[in-house]
């Protein structure tokens, strides 16, 4: 993401890699500012709001033909269709959805979060805290979305806040909540909370890739820390994309839990927004993003039952949780 004040340090960079300058500047410049703003009074995608669900299973950063690829693996996934989302990254995807004109829907919808950007964007108002030049222009711009404030749900649950029993998948990677945390909690919340409509955000395949790492109890690989600046540097793709569809199937294992064991007729599993990953030059996804692999994510139906298989085991806060900032940080976002 560029940040508007050109520092020496962007400067570096830009030598040593020129599509990064003509990216920075030039694509950022040229059309993600504009659309940013355009998206902030016009619809860019559809809202989810528009549509029926009763269950919404985000998988945060998920791409179309990633989910198709390791569809077959799981019987509860037949077909994977497409939605044009609203937004470019999740904080964008998030000022664009809470919008008040869907107050009724969202007054009765509970939402178990695994990252920190709802907190950020609903909770703290990041994007209005800073002057209009202060840190990225296009993240700036999210203040002029018109948005509900983090009360007006039926009730938000912050995954990343709690910590499972230490014989169980163990402590959160810095900004990465183990999908186990957020199935947990969505079970509970299925079982107790009186809302109309549940969303459970896993934070997978975002980056870092930490689903090995943590099952094999060991520190990240340089592909799985930094996998977007490891394929950009050595064009392993295969071995990039493997790991992204480990993250995939990582969520998967554990959405397969949540759906055993939470009531719901219609259940959608679908993302916030894709990632790119070289393609036309581009890796990752940023506030304003047009391009088609981040704006386009899967939609794919199911449906849910509790079968009472699961128990959850989460029930106190960890005593000391990340701060928002370095729980994004951590992801690879710049305070």
């Amino acid at each position: 993401m560029f940040k508007f004040d050109i520092t020496i340090e962007n400067l570096k960079r830009g030598i040593s890699n020129p599509f990064q300058i003509f990216d920075e500047l030039v694509l950022q410049h040229g059309y993600r500012i504009p659309s940013t703003l355009y998206n902030t009074q016009r619809d860019i995608g559809t809202n989810i709001f528009t549509k029926d669900w009763d269950l919404l299973i985000i998988l945060d950063c998920c791409r179309i033909d990633a989910l198709r690829e390791v569809a077959p693996e799981y019987e509860f996934i037949q077909d994977v269709g497409s939605l044009k989302t609203v937004g470019g990254s999740t904080p964008e995807w998030t000022a664009k959805t809470f919008n008040p004109e869907y107050i009724d829907k969202i007054e009765h919808t509970g939402y178990v979060s695994g990252t920190a950007q709802l907190r950020s964007i609903l909770e703290e108002n990041r994007p209005s805290k800073g002057g209009f030049f202060d840190g990225h222009l296009a993240h700036s711009l999210l203040s002029y979305h018109d948005m509900v404030d983090i009360s007006d749900l039926g009730f938000v649950d912050y995954a990343f806040e709690y910590d499972l029993p230490s014989d169980e998948i163990g402590k959160h990677p810095k900004g990465k909540t183990p999908p186990r945390y957020i199935t947990d909690r969505g079970i509970r919340a299925g079982r107790e909370e009186d809302v109309d409509r549940l969303i459970l955000h896993y934070m997978q395949p975002h980056g870092p890739y930490a689903a090995d790492a943590i099952v094999d109890e060991r520190d990240l690989k340089k592909h799985e820390g930094r996998p977007l600046r490891y394929l950009r540097n050595t064009g392993d793709m295969d071995t990039v994309w493997e790991a992204y569809l480990n993250e995939i199937r990582f969520a998967l294992d554990e959405v397969e839990i949540a759906l055993n064991n939470i009531d719901a007729e219609k259940v959608i599993i679908t993302a916030d927004h894709g990632e790119a990953f070289g393609e036309y030059g581009i890796y990752g996804h940023t506030v304003g993003s047009l391009h088609p692999q981040v704006r386009h994510v899967p939609w794919a139906e199911t449906t849910a039952s509790d079968s009472h298989t699961y128990t959850p085991m989460i029930e106190a806060k960890s005593e000391a949780s990340d701060s928002t900032e370095e729980i994004l940080q951590a992801l690879g976002y710049k305070a």
